[in-house]
C-alpha cells in the first residue's frame, strides 16, 4: 500500500476514536473525567501531524505519529488500570479519600471531588473499558506509524 494511503489510514483512525469519545460524551451522554480528556489530545495531535504528511510529504514527521499514538495508549492502559483498581490514579479524579481528616476537612474532600471519576468503568465491550479500547487501537495506530516510518517509497 502507498505510504501516504496509510497516513490517510492512521489518520483516520485517529480521527475515528476521537469522534467516538465526543460521540459517546455529547450523543450518548457519557461525561469524560480528566484522564478521559489527556487521552484526547495525543489523538488531535496524530491528527494534525497526519495532515501535514499529507499536505507536504514529510514522510519523517511520522515518528511524531508514532509518539502520539504510543502516549495516548499508555495514558489508556494507565487509565484502564486505575478503572479496574489495578493501580491508584491521580487524587485529583479518583475516589480515594483520607479517612485520618478532620469531618469538615474530609467535607470539603467529597465536596470538592469531581464528579466525574476516573476510577470507574462507565462503559465497556466484552469487559474492556473504552480506556483499554482506546490503548489496544492506539498501539495498533502506532504500529502503522511506525511501518510508515520505515517503509521506503
Amino acid at each position: 500500500m502507498n505510504i501516504y494511503r496509510l497516513v490517510g489510514v492512521v489518520t483516520l483512525g485517529s480521527i475515528l476514536i476521537l469522534s467516538s469519545a465526543f460521540f459517546f460524551e455529547y450523543v450518548l451522554g457519557y461525561s469524560a473525567c480528566k484522564m478521559c480528556i489527556w487521552q484526547r489530545w495525543p489523538h488531535a495531535l496524530a491528527i494534525l501531524i497526519g495532515i501535514i504528511i499529507l499536505s507536504t510529504r514529510l514522510k519523517i514527521l511520522s515518528i511524531f505519529g508514532v509518539l502520539s499514538t504510543l502516549t495516548t495508549a499508555g495514558i489508556g492502559f494507565y487509565h484502564a488500570g486505575v478503572e479496574y483498581k489495578w493501580w491508584s490514579g491521580p487524587s485529583s479524579c479518583t475516589s480515594k479519600i483520607n479517612t485520618e481528616i478532620s469531618a469538615s476537612d474530609l467535607l470539603n474532600q467529597i465536596l470538592s471531588a469531581p464528579i466525574v471519576r476516573c476510577d470507574d468503568v462507565v462503559w465497556d465491550l466484552f469487559g474492556i473499558s473504552m480506556a483499554g479500547w482506546n490503548g489496544i487501537l492506539s498501539i495498533a495506530l502506532s504500529c502503522i506509524w511506525a511501518l510508515i516510518l520505515l517503509k521506503k517509497q
